[in-house]
């Protein structure tokens, strides 16, 4: 997808390092306490306490930050199991390791906002593995040192960070494909096939119809999961088409795979049309210029156009 369009959906801002990571010094021993600490491979050591679903209290060694990564588990947790290519839904609250004022950073505690993790190739390999080894309503400890950073990346170094997530669960996996009740419902001078299966819908948006003023969303098979709500993460299929003259500028579709971003992170157009809309839709959208690019000519798309699209919301975290 177009970063002008969406982003996609990363683990939390916090985590400036990812993929290729160091699990040099991991240690996975578990403990029943609600206080334990990490010992990275410097032998320092950081201490973690207080009983998992509130926030932690950290507290620090004197001297320098670790410079390898790690993990600790602090309660193994008695839910069921996370495993690779899970999301794992967890409270966490994050710190600079500087050696100085080690401060707070932020804490979805304080949000009353859990993050939604995919536990991929993208994350550090020592929470690749180290979320692998809690279950729900445990708690992990991560150090994440520079060592954890994209080795390819000539980034500048950043402070050695110290994660504490408390494991709320998993999300179930999106669907493949838009299910649900086909409405028959569309845009006029909007249409939108339906081939059947896992295939892409085809749109047609090739008319001499005025297009719509005002953003206009219509129901092409309506789903029956949770309604979309603003502050969540998508995951969704979508092709977006010129209004009037038929020209495609971008599909998931054609990629091969469902695009995945935060829908606070995408054109107005898409922000205001997709809440509301129950998992499993499939929608058509006309969106005027002035919530989608405006005055701003895009890469392939015109300034003041008119775009239109037809997405299926797979999946809402």
């Amino acid at each position: 997808m177009r970063r002008a369009l969406a982003v996609s959906a990363a683990v939390p801002l916090l985590f400036s390092a990812a993929a290729c990571g160091s699990d040099d010094g991991a240690n996975s021993g578990a403990t029943s306490s609600a206080t334990s600490s990490a010992a990275p491979a410097d032998g320092a050591k950081v201490s973690v306490a207080g009983n998992v679903g509130a926030k932690p209290t950290v507290t620090f060694p004197s001297g320098s930050p670790a410079t390898t990564s790690s993990y600790k588990v602090i309660q193994p947790g008695a839910g069921d199991g996370i495993k690779a290519g899970d999301r794992v839904i967890v409270n966490l609250t994050v710190y600079n390791w500087d050696g100085q004022g080690n401060a707070v950073q932020g804490s979805s505690y304080d949000t009353k906002a859990p993050e939604t993790i995919p536990v991929n190739e993208q994350l550090p390999k020592v929470l690749q593995e180290g979320f692998t080894k809690v279950k729900k309503g445990g708690r992990l400890l991560a150090v994440l040192a520079n060592d954890a950073a994209p080795q390819q990346q000539a980034a500048p170094a950043q402070p050695t960070k110290v994660f504490v997530f408390d494991v709320v669960g998993t999300q179930p996996p999106a669907l493949k494909v838009a299910d649900g009740k086909e409405t028959g419902d569309s845009i006029k001078g909007v249409k939108v096939g339906i081939p059947g299966g896992e295939k892409a819908p085809e749109l047609t948006t090739k008319t001499d119809a005025k297009p719509p003023a005002k953003l206009e969303v219509k129901t092409v098979i309506k789903g029956t999961g949770e309604k979309v709500k603003a502050n969540q993460t998508l995951t969704v299929h979508y092709t977006g088409k010129i209004w009037g003259t038929d020209k495609k500028f971008d599909s998931s579709w054609d990629r091969g795979q469902p695009a995945e971003f935060p829908l606070g992170q995408v054109i107005q157009g898409w922000q205001q049309g997709l809440v509301g809309v129950p998992v499993g839709s499939r929608v058509v959208m006309s969106i005027p210029p002035d919530l989608g690019y405006g005055d701003q000519e895009q890469q392939g798309i015109p300034a003041k156009s008119t775009l239109v699209f037809v997405v299926d919301v797979l999946g809402a975290y």
